[in-house]
């Protein structure tokens, strides 16, 4: 009796490189679904917070917002600030000047102006600011973690690219706001402001570096939401072309 031998196929070169291509991917598809759960978290915990806090107590409530949350929001940003980097090293296939601006644009009011100066951090605009943000957010990341396991759900991408239209602009204006309230603290503390003794004879006075911020704040708000309208145009129609197909 002649033995029996099995011939197994040995995969190719290009089989391989496939191979590893696929469980790369899946690799960075759960990092950002990790990523994108994490943030969903912190900012639905915020939001929850803050809802419960309103209907227990009242505007006072909205007095102390920032000690009961500000720990969470810092976090939250903090991270955030590692979208740049996915889209840097292109696992993000995000635009990368409208989301640093959007980054950098809640960073600076965030940490510069509301965390440095307590009387700003009790101010009811502070609140609405904070429940525009994890609003936005909530409905991003909700967005984001369906979209990594490649589910299409068509009225969340509607409100997703809709509602930041909307609710983006308003809360421009409500960091802007923020910054307008601050400016009288930052003249009478002097928080930032800078002077160099002589000979240098130079000095930064920061209440003015923020009034030419509020320009840059503005202009930034124009290119972003038209950026967003675009988004919004190419994400529906893409939508509507694949349910028509299934």
């Amino acid at each position: 009796m002649k033995p029996h031998f099995e011939i197994r196929s040995v995969p190719s070169l290009k089989e391989h490189q496939h191979m590893r291509d696929q469980s790369s991917s899946f690799t960075v598809k759960t990092y950002l679904f990790v990523y994108d759960l994490m943030q969903f978290c912190g900012h639905s915990w915020i939001f929850t917070n803050m809802i419960i806090r309103y209907m227990s107590f009242g505007k006072d409530s909205l007095a102390d917002t920032f000690y009961s949350i500000g720990l969470v929001m810092r976090l939250c940003q903090l991270l955030s600030v590692l979208e740049i980097l996915h889209i840097l090293i292109g696992i993000d296939k995000s635009r990368l000047f409208p989301r640093f601006l959007q980054i950098t644009e809640r960073i600076i009011v965030l940490f510069v102006v509301i965390n440095s100066q307590e009387e700003v951090q009790g101010k009811y605009i502070v609140c609405v600011l904070f429940f525009l943000w994890n609003l936005l957010d909530m409905v991003r990341y909700t967005y984001n973690m369906l979209a990594r396991m490649e589910i299409q759900y068509l009225p969340l991408t509607w409100l997703n690219f809709s509602m930041c239209i909307l609710l983006y602009p308003l809360s421009v204006l409500a960091k802007a706001f923020v910054i307008c309230v601050s400016l009288p603290y930052f003249e009478t503390f002097g928080t930032y402001s800078i002077k160099l003794p002589f000979p240098f004879a130079f000095s930064v006075y920061f209440p003015y570096v923020l009034k030419m911020y509020l320009l840059v704040l503005f202009t930034g708000m124009c290119f972003i939401t038209r950026n967003l309208f675009s988004e919004r145009k190419a994400h529906l129609e893409t939508g509507n072309s694949k349910k028509k197909r299934s």
